[in-house]
């Protein structure tokens, strides 16, 4: 039985470079340098489960921010507005 297939991940040079730096700085919010490296090895061909592993988090965590890069690509990686109470 074959699984789903994953949306492609693609990132051009400039994306890449800074998906690179965000991920190696220590400053940044650690969701965006999290998010940051889900792409980066989603980008270089390992599956969602093998990036869910490496990292430490859930498979449908990797699968929600590859999807939000495919679409948004870096805008995506950046938490929506919540409204306060």
């Amino acid at each position: 039985m074959a699984g789903r297939l994953a949306d492609a991940v693609v990132s051009r040079a400039e994306e890449r470079s800074f998906l690179e730096a965000q991920a190696l700085r220590h400053k940044p919010a650690r969701s965006l340098s999290d998010r940051c490296r889900m792409i980066l090895l989603c980008a270089d061909g390992l599956q969602g489960k093998k990036v869910a592993e490496r990292l430490g988090v859930h498979e449908r965590t990797v699968g929600k921010w590859r999807r939000r890069f495919v679409t948004g690509r870096i805008e995506g990686l950046t938490d929506e507005y919540r409204p306060v109470r």
